[in-house]
């Protein structure tokens, strides 16, 4: 009987095109029987299927309520296949009611490696379906087999007329890219920068158009020549309208003859993409049933939870020969288009949740990220940490008791699509101990420790219990690294130098403590002033710029701060440079482009938003808005790389359970759900056949089985929601107006239960405040216990003191006064960063 493929082991070179019909072929005809005339030998079923003649084509009566494709097949064997022979394969089938099917000719045992894999959309009446593919092994026994299963409703199967015939000519695969003008698709902010780009023959400068929604002109001018853009192999020009400013939907560019795709100026979308982009990761969620109430079309039952026949995660054991326990490793987000829970991709992931957190207390244009409407919405945490929390829960569950971490948790075996979490069949595994694991869950533990300090005092201590027994365990076994080979079942994600893990986990374990040795280290680490801001970016591997990151924009104490948030500047500064000198105004310009280029370009763009917060210079936050257009539609495709976003969007991405491609019952990925993007190594049959010899920005193709293109995941969003989240805050893009307040922060005496503070406000404008209100936040847990000559009210770390009737106004060059007595938490207790005003930041 066949089973289902494993993904990875599919042939490196195996080709398939889905288009139209197929280059004519003269070769003999490969199929024995394929018009059914009198009989259906040699064609063989799976035994819960039954053949018979009905007006001369195959069919069978397919049962309901079967779980995956491959639980109901009909199959042809032994057919000779010749390595690098193209072949022209078509058949007529019908489905009664219309399914997706899968059509396959693959090797005829384990690993199941397929040359050719279709999912043709079958219908009542029947077409003809037509495909080539070249062979890339030479093999005598290949097998074309049609999986028919994973319906939980009977239908009736019928094919006809199936042919495989070889001296086919391969398919050239030309991607629709639509106009030639490509933009934003979602929309520019009224005040912000607003570009685009022109793809065209002309050597010299072309007029456009910027036209409402009713094709009013509005606005004109000339292009730019930008000559050929190496990433794209594209003549260009560059089109900047950023002096219109009026709000308003459904705007269009004209230019040689060419109109783009609509976009509105305005920046009501971003509200809705920082959420959207968050609210990704509840129907990522393992361990627990998704409550279709809450994400209508996504409900589902608990995944991996133990329910027949899932083996369930509440008691895993180790790979044979790693361990003799088991752990309890349910909950957390699954990581990808997979089963698999990986430490070093959720750790990124989780850092920048609660980094987007913490953004909203430390620099002066952000704002709350507001409700999620997620299970524990309505209780006292911000809904963005509660989210953080499940991940977070799950990595420390990933933790034995000497403090190593286990690298990731997964099936043992490569399954296929579709395949719902809760009717996944495979052991269940942890794989070895690795010190990049154990430093991952050593920094997101002692950054847990002080976002989630005011809110739940246990579960900070237990995380930050577990961040100083995982650092202590990392530096007894410091070279402990992944297996390159350990890739079955489950990605390897190794990594060998786990340097920059120490530095960051270093980094947040000072930030959180305040204490010497763990500030030793970090002053002596080599990636403290190392240019760590390569062009490619960082990722779940290159995590040192996390460390920099948040050293420079979260409060401490570290010797030489000054410097590092001046090196986060410069990177920025690069980063801006290479978005310039770009084309497609891309703040990412490698020779080639790296498997998840989306979100290489937006960690990119989250330096560059730092530098912003850090310095207030509009130039770093016109870079972000710069950039987010290559992600929503201003690039070669011409298309979103957002679920749900644009005209044109990404839609089909790798996904076992978002697989409405492959299953009609499924849902397409949620609204806000980032495509992984152009990758130039193209790994994956799909694009293997489609984008050979492509250039960087070609290659991606928004097709379900692409999964080295086209592949969702955790720690795609995290960057998407943190960016998503700072253009939401920047409004209307209006420039922000100078402090016209200075404040000083004075700790007069500390003791271990509590602190003394001073507050001096000044008003360094031009006009009486009549009326003032004072926001900042702590570092963690510590809290207004009494205070004086102010009216103070708290939530969370958020403090906000209001002037008192006889010291309310504060006339130009003039200071009010007031004071506190604090409680102190455990930890560093650094002076805030950020002072507002009114809801003005100060001096």
């Amino acid at each position: 009987m066949i089973r289902r493929l494993s993904i990875l082991a599919a042939a490196a070179l195996a080709a398939t095109c889905l288009t139209g019909a197929p280059a004519m072929a003269d070769g003999p005809e490969q199929i024995a029987n394929g018009t059914f005339d009198t009989t259906t030998e040699p064609w063989w079923h799976t035994g819960n299927l039954a053949f018979d003649l009905d007006g001369g084509r195959l069919c069978a009566d397919v049962p309901g309520g079967t779980a995956n494709p491959w639980d109901a097949i009909i199959g042809l064997n032994d057919i000779p296949l010749v390595k690098d022979e193209t072949y022209a394969f078509s058949f007529f089938a019908t489905a009664t009611p219309g399914k997706v099917a899968k059509a396959l000719i693959q090797l005829p045992m384990d690993p199941y490696t397929q040359y050719l894999s279709a999912n043709p959309e079958l219908s009542v009446s029947g077409n003809t379906y037509a495909y080539t593919f070249t062979s890339p092994v030479d093999l005598p026994n290949g097998q074309v087999a049609f999986q028919i299963g994973g319906s939980a409703e009977p239908w009736r199967f019928c094919l006809d007329d199936v042919s495989l015939k070889g001296g086919a000519e391969p398919d050239v695969y030309t991607p629709d890219t639509g106009p030639r003008v490509r933009v934003n698709q979602v929309a520019y902010l009224p005040k912000g920068p607003k570009n685009a780009t022109l793809v065209t023959e002309a050597v010299g400068a072309l007029p456009w158009q910027l036209k409402d929604a009713d094709g009013v002109t509005v606005s004109d001018g000339v292009t730019t020549p930008r000559g050929v853009d190496a990433s794209s192999g594209q003549n260009v020009h560059s089109i900047d309208f950023s002096a219109y400013r009026k709000a308003g939907e459904g705007y269009t560019l004209t230019a040689d003859g060419e109109t783009s795709r609509p976009f509105d100026i305005g920046g009501g979308a971003y509200q809705d993409l920082k959420l959207d982009a968050l609210k990704f990761y509840y129907t990522q969620r393992s361990g627990v049933a998704i409550d279709d109430a809450l994400r209508p079309g996504y409900g589902r039952p608990a995944g991996h939870a133990g329910v027949a026949p899932n083996r369930g995660d509440t008691a895993v054991p180790c790979q044979p020969g790693v361990c003799d326990y088991t752990l309890d490793v349910s909950g957390g987000w699954y990581d990808a288009g997979d089963h698999g829970k990986y430490v070093v991709n959720g750790g990124i992931s989780v850092a920048q949740l609660m980094s987007e957190f913490e953004r909203t207390k430390n620099a002066p244009s952000a704002t709350p990220v507001g409700g999620l409407n997620i299970p524990e919405s309505g209780d006292a945490v911000p809904d963005i940490l509660d989210e953080a929390r499940w991940e977070q829960e799950f990595l420390l569950k990933m933790q034995r008791r000497d403090g190593m971490t286990h690298h990731k948790i997964h099936d043992e075996n490569w399954t296929g699509l579709p395949l719902l979490p809760h009717l996944d069949p495979q052991k269940r595994e942890l794989h070895p101990v690795t010190t990049a694991a154990t430093l991952n869950l050593a920094a997101t533990a002692a950054q847990a420790a002080r976002v989630f300090a005011p809110y739940d005092a246990a579960f900070a201590a237990k995380n930050l219990a577990a961040a100083r027994k995982a650092w202590a365990a990392a530096k007894a076994h410091p070279d402990i690294l992944a297996s390159t080979s350990d890739g079955n079942g489950g990605g390897t994600y190794d990594d060998a130098d786990v340097s920059d893990e120490f530095y960051w986990a270093a980094a947040e374990l000072y930030i959180t403590t305040g204490e010497k040795g763990f500030k030793d280290f970090v002053l002596a680490s080599p990636h403290h002033t190392a240019d760590i801001w390569s062009e490619r970016g960082f990722d779940w591997g290159h995590v040192a710029q996390l460390g920099r990151l948040d050293l420079a924009t979260v409060p401490n104490d570290l010797p030489g701060r000054a410097a590092v948030r001046a090196s986060v500047v410069a990177g920025a500064d690069t980063y801006l440079a290479t978005l310039r000198q770009h084309p497609y105004g891309v703040p990412y310009n490698p020779p080639t482009y790296d498997w998840g280029s989306n979100n290489l370009v937006l960690n990119n763009m989250v330096v560059m938003a730092a530098a912003f917060d850090i310095t207030g210079t509009l130039k770093y936050r016109d870079g972000v808005l710069q950039g987010i257009d290559y992600i929503l539609g201003r690039n070669a495709l011409n298309q979103s790389y957002v679920t749900g976003y644009g005209e044109v969007a990404s839609k089909n991405q790798h996904t076992r359970w978002y697989a409405h491609a492959l299953n009609a019952d499924l849902p397409n990925p949620p609204v806000g759900t980032l495509s992984g993007g152009p990758n130039s190594s193209v790994q994956d049959p799909v694009a293997q056949a489609k984008l050979q010899g492509c250039k960087p920005q070609f290659c991606y193709i928004d097709d379900i089985e692409s999964w080295s293109t086209n592949e969702l995941t955790i720690n795609w969003n995290s960057p998407l929601s943190w960016i998503s989240a700072f253009v939401a805050d920047q409004g209307d893009g209006a420039a922000p107006a100078p402090p016209t307040c200075e404040v000083a922060y004075t700790v007069h005496g500390s003791w271990p239960q509590g602190f003394t503070t001073q507050v001096t406000i000044r008003n360094t404008g031009a006009k009486a405040i009549d009326g003032w209100s004072l926001t900042w936040s702590f570092l963690g847990a510590q809290k207004v216990a009494h205070g004086w000559s102010a009216d103070y009210t708290q939530q969370g770390a958020t403090v906000t003191a209001a002037g008192e009737s006889y010291n309310k106004k504060i006339r130009p060059g003039q200071s009010v006064t007031f004071g506190f007595n604090g409680t102190s938490a455990p930890g560093a207790n650094p002076t805030p960063d950020l002072f507002t005003l009114n809801g003005a930041a100060c001096a």
